[in-house]
């Protein structure tokens, strides 16, 4: 379980490293844009080829069915529960009227309801005896960079204080810790195969992706993020063929 805690850890670190980034570097818009089409191209590859993948060469498609639909359904409910707690601009990086609100709670929720499926999956994989996929490890690490740097620059120019947005992305990476453990303990404890939870994981982050991500990557980043979503996918497929 332990282990398993350190693969979230590793994995949700990147969003305090792109908070701090931002605040260095002061990225703008365009940029932000740019490397977040690449992220999510990174994170499509990872969610077809290690997670639906593996998934369907169990032969399994009844699970892998319902999996899908149910971690879509989920993510979506919950992503309406976080619009209603003024999460919903949570990745902008123009400094929205939410984010000047100062409401923390529902950028802090929204957050995390885009990284558990991760986590969550991370810890499942050391159960079901395939290991954390480097290819899937470095996607997700990949497509937090971005996540954290669009959300930092709206929050600081909405008037946040540093000093409160990176103890939200500390926050966000504990529970990202915590949540891989509990994948690891739930699926241990269900004596789960692996392909429910796969499949979970992969219907919430496509949801996340094409609700979230990949609008704001567009918004800001222009034409060129298809671009750079399929060099992102590319990369990241080419790390799981030798990986």
């Amino acid at each position: 379980m332990l282990e398993a805690a350190a693969w979230g850890l590793i994995a949700a670190s990147s969003l305090v490293i792109g908070s701090v980034l931002t605040f260095w570097l002061k990225p703008s818009r365009k940029l932000i844009g740019l490397i977040m089409g690449f992220g999510a191209g990174a994170l499509i590859s990872a969610i077809a080829y290690d997670l639906v993948e593996d998934a369907a060469a169990s032969g399994r498609t009844l699970a892998l069915t319902v999996g899908l639909a149910l971690g879509a359904l989920t993510f979506f409910v919950g992503d309406w529960w976080v619009d209603r707690a003024r999460g919903a601009h949570r990745k902008q990086s123009g400094g929205t009227q939410a984010q000047a609100q100062g409401n923390s709670f529902g950028i802090f929720i929204g957050t995390l309801l885009d990284g558990i499926p991760e986590s969550f999956i991370l810890g499942a994989s050391l159960v079901t005896g395939n290991g954390v996929s480097v290819a899937f490890l470095c996607a997700v690490f990949i497509s937090n960079l971005p996540e954290a740097m669009g959300a930092t620059t709206g929050m600081a120019a909405a008037g946040w204080p540093k000093q409160r947005i990176i103890g939200i992305w500390l926050a966000v990476v504990g529970v990202s810790a915590a949540a891989a453990a509990i994948g690891y303990a739930f699926t241990a404890a269900m004596s789960l195969d692996g392909v429910l939870a796969q499949s979970f994981a992969a219907g919430a982050l496509l949801t996340m992706l094409s609700d979230s991500m990949l609008p704001e990557a567009h918004e800001n980043g222009g034409n060129a993020v298809g671009l750079l979503t399929v060099l992102g996918f590319t990369v990241a497929f080419a790390l799981s063929q030798v990986a």
